[in-house]
């Protein structure tokens, strides 16, 4: 094996480490692996430059936070039911005929599972698993968002992704958010704020699918608020005067029960 294959397994233990314990320290690294301490820390800048984890002092930790979203496997393991509750009343929102833009949220991919019963659609994504979902659906006509390929995100992001969005024009777009925080929604990385300010740009319709705990999270780059989406599914678990007021702001608001 040569150096760039010790290199790339090496890394490849180390999200499996961050996976599996949520904090691992720089300095056990370095035993581990019998390398310096400076090797480890240009592995862990790599993988967070990847979004596969967050450097810490004294090492890195995969659990989710303002400045990190968490892993595709954390994040679809988190309130599963409730987000197949709330993409269950969001496929309601489908038209047969229409043009739908989804973004690379677990909660939209759960939502690409549903699209079926909703034949003909033209689907447009960045989302790799939803772009495989629907690669053979014979009643969906599928346009991929190419770009940057981010593999902790499973999605396409940056700059030339939103400039791909910027060539379509969509019904109605689907989206999720990292955290929502006095009206406004945030996420962990500003490519991700790029494509889906672009997304949000190109849709007629903007429908927001957020389960109630991320509004009791926090986000370090701020995507748009509440108002700008016309309607937002959430669970029954977001308090009754919040609910109150996102619609005084203008934003419908669908309540469902939570899975």
């Amino acid at each position: 094996m040569d150096r760039a294959d010790e290199r790339e397994a090496r890394r490849g233990r180390i999200r499996e480490a961050v996976v599996a314990n949520g904090f691992v320290r720089a300095a056990d690294l370095a035993d581990e692996f019998a390398v310096s301490l400076m090797t480890i820390h240009r592995d862990l800048d790599f993988l967070q430059s990847q979004g596969w984890l967050r450097k810490v002092r004294g090492g890195a930790t995969g659990l989710p936070s303002a400045q990190f979203h968490g892993s595709v496997a954390e994040r679809m393991s988190t309130m599963a039911q409730t987000k197949q509750q709330l993409a269950r009343a969001a496929a309601r929102e489908l038209v047969p005929g229409q043009t739908v833009l989804l973004d690379d949220s677990t909660t939209c991919l759960h939502l690409t599972r549903l699209l079926t019963e909703r034949t003909p659609l033209t689907v447009i994504t960045n989302s790799l698993p939803a772009i495989t979902a629907l690669a053979k659906e014979p009643g969906v006509s599928l346009i991929a968002l190419g770009g940057s390929y981010f593999p902790a995100y499973d999605a396409f992001m940056g700059l030339h992704t939103a400039d791909s969005v910027e060539a379509f024009r969509a019904d109605v777009l689907f989206m999720s958010t990292t955290a929502v925080t006095r009206g406004r929604c945030y996420h962990t990385s500003p490519e991700t704020v790029q494509v889906k300010r672009a997304m949000m740009a190109a849709a007629t319709r903007r429908v927001l699918l957020a389960d109630h705990t991320k509004f009791t999270r926090d986000g370090l780059y701020a995507l748009a608020p509440l108002a700008d989406f016309d309607l937002l599914v959430v669970d029954d678990g977001l308090a009754q005067d919040e609910v109150r007021e996102i619609r005084r702001g203008g934003t419908d608001v669908r309540v469902v029960p939570r899975g």
